[in-house]
């Protein structure tokens, strides 16, 4: 240890001066600064901007061809009483979390079966099968389906027919519109949330297996008490992912049941956003939905890592 930094003296020997920082390290700040101000500019551009944006215009009645009239928290009071926006709530609440217990429970499944392949070529013939689905577009993922289940000619009718099985209208049934949807987007996106549990799997140590198989535990003793809780991380990760995604589920509603579905029974909150934006021009009310919806993401996430403390485990 140096006198200077000993006697607590810095660098020019006089006590309380401190230390200038090196010419390498303000080097290495600038170009941290220089690396992150694309990114930065980014998304200064595209995600804080419009927020602020949107949150000015919440504020405003505007059907973009007058000029805006400001009506304060009128937006939001109107909202409080929209019979519509309530059941779009409800419908997108009803498939987010379909969708993300669905994406969890198959998830993990496919994953721990694709994980005890032996062969190399078959696991990985099966991971791509599964991914595949993932990296299609909405649009034609919809088009495919809206033809399969179709009530007239839809392959998937016809061979369910054949088996003696009634189907109903799925897309025009009030009943069964939202959970046909459920299915298409659960066929679509599982493959997703299928890679993450399998990359979250392949990192349980075998040694915690082996020692729990030691110590006489059986299968699903191992599971429980082993391979849940190591990975409770990577579930915690894979639903949070999962439910943002699902509650802004647009694509396949707008494609497949136009206009929120038979009584607006597949009428989820984007779409009512998107409506109310973009075809009743009322830009105001439409950005008081959007808030709304942030709200509602935040807090739910919010809510999610705050649950997550009880049994997410750190390794």
């Amino acid at each position: 240890m140096s006198a200077a930094v000993a006697t607590g003296l810095g660098s020019s020997g006089r006590p309380g001066t401190p230390s200038r920082p090196a010419p390498a390290r303000r080097g290495d700040r600038l170009a941290g600064l220089i690396f992150l101000g694309p990114a930065m500019l980014l998304f200064a551009v595209f995600v804080l901007g419009p927020f602020v944006v949107a949150i000015g215009l919440s504020l405003f009645r505007w059907d973009m061809l007058t000029p805006p009239e400001f009506i304060g928290l009128e937006n939001l009071v109107a909202l409080a009483t929209d019979a519509s926006f309530y059941n779009a709530l409800r419908n997108t609440f009803a498939f987010s979390l379909a969708s993300m217990i669905s994406h969890l429970v198959a998830g993990f499944v496919l994953a721990l079966a694709v994980n005890r392949l032996r062969s190399r070529i078959a696991s990985y013939f099966v991971r791509t099968s599964l991914f595949f689905p993932f990296v299609i577009s909405w649009a034609a993922v919809a088009l495919l389906w809206r033809y399969v289940l179709d009530p007239t000619f839809g392959m998937g009718t016809y061979y369910l027919e054949r088996l003696g099985i009634s189907t109903p209208n799925w897309f025009t049934d009030p009943q069964w519109a939202l959970p046909a949807i459920i299915g298409i987007d659960w066929w679509h996106t599982v493959g997703f949330t299928f890679v993450i549990m399998l990359a979250g799997l392949q990192t349980v140590p075998d040694q915690l297996h082996e020692a729990a198989r030691i110590d006489g535990a059986n299968a699903w003793q191992r599971m429980w008490n082993v391979t849940i809780p190591m990975m409770s991380p990577t579930i915690f990760f894979a639903s949070v992912i999962t439910f943002i995604g699902a509650f802004q589920i647009f694509d396949p509603i707008q494609i497949i049941t136009p206009n929120g579905g038979p009584d607006e029974s597949t009428l989820s909150i984007v779409m009512y956003l998107y409506q109310q934006g973009f075809q009743a021009f009322q830009a105001g009310y439409a950005s008081a939905v959007a808030l709304v919806v942030f709200v509602i993401m935040a807090l739910v996430t919010a809510l999610q890592f705050w649950v997550s403390r009880k049994w997410v485990h750190d390794r």
